[in-house]
């Protein structure tokens, strides 16, 4: 049994300060089972979180992070017939990207399309596919059969990475998008965007004539109460996928608008009840909206696994723009 490198966490802390480079021993693949061999691995906020201790309840230390990346498969299990060395997949379903060679069960590898490229490919899952699911939360909500046609949809934390996908995807679904950002320079950079509102709240809050259907948040705390309490209209829906601020909406907040429905969208719920087909189909919208650019996202850097510090300050920098990756075979 030969060794590999990997980012190892032992204890709970600040990413900056537990996650370490580690030498583990690479086991040969058992029944069931495929070994990949990492070419790129993202960095996301998600990836963090859990390195903190925010999840402890179901993160068992020690492990490898890493939610999001593209290999190709180097082993497999004797009883493997669906893959064979040399095809290229996304692994889902748990952390361990963060390393030069990752066990997997078979079904929860998928094929990755030859015209991707590896950097395309390895962002292709996280930001795509939270995109397409809050998405489908609207027109669920609305009723409004295959499109958004004048609903009147805000967009907190929108000069995020899935913050400009959803201007980008809800503008093209004919919604009447207002983008919410703390910055001049975030609302300079969301100006290239044709057909959108921007508010730069600055710490203020939105005015009350701001009429809204749906607000889809990113940031919980005061911003967020406030659009929910003030600016959604009767009938509406406030969706939250994450919480920025680090403070959530308060409960009282949410039962004093009973007219207004209030969802959290949690991608890993999604893929851990979803089903094998539900996933192809969704990663074949996220494939489909990576090619268009819809569902792309732009590349900051991408660091070798050995100098991972580095990755990790550059994820954490004021201003970075696009995604950190890092490349596991270095």
């Amino acid at each position: 049994m030969t060794d590999h490198a990997a980012a190892w966490v032992r204890e709970y802390g600040r990413p900056e300060d537990v996650i370490r480079l580690a030498s583990l021993p690479r086991p040969a693949p058992g029944p069931g089972m495929v070994e990949i061999a990492v070419a790129r691995a993202a960095i996301n906020p998600s990836d963090l979180i859990p390195v903190t201790g925010a999840y402890s309840n179901r993160t068992v230390l020690p492990f490898v992070p890493g939610f999001e990346g593209v290999g190709t498969v180097s082993r497999i299990g004797a009883d493997i017939t669906a893959l064979k060395p040399g095809d290229r997949v996304l692994p889902l379903g748990a952390s361990g990207l963060w390393q030069a060679f990752l066990l997997r069960p078979v079904e929860w590898c998928f094929a990755v399309p030859d015209d991707l490229s590896n950097e395309q490919a390895a962002t292709s899952y996280v930001n795509p596919m939270t995109t397409v699911r809050l998405v489908e939360a609207l027109k669920a909500h609305f009723g409004s059969g295959s499109r958004l046609d004048g609903r009147r949809i805000a967009i907190t934390a929108a000069g995020s990475a899935i913050g400009r996908m959803l201007v980008k995807t809800l503008t093209a679904e004919g919604a009447q998008v207002t983008a919410i950002v703390r910055s001049e320079e975030t609302a300079e950079s969301l100006r290239a965007f044709s057909g959108i509102d921007i508010i730069m709240t600055g710490g203020r809050y939105p005015g009350s004539d701001l009429e809204l259907d749906a607000v889809v948040d990113a940031v919980g705390g005061d911003i967020g109460e406030q659009l929910l309490r003030r600016n959604v209209a009767g009938g509406g829906l406030f969706l939250q996928y994450g919480a920025l601020s680090g403070v959530p909406i308060a409960p009282l907040a949410t039962a004093a608008r009973p007219d207004v429905r209030f969802s959290f969208l949690w991608l890993r719920s999604f893929v851990h009840a979803a089903g094998r087909a539900a996933l192809e189909a969704a990663l074949a919208t996220c494939f489909d909206g990576v090619r268009d650019g819809t569902l792309q996202s732009g590349i900051a850097a991408t660091y070798p696994l050995s100098c991972l510090a580095q990755a990790l300050a550059h994820q954490q920098a004021t201003g970075r723009r696009g995604k950190v990756l890092i490349d596991p075979r270095c």
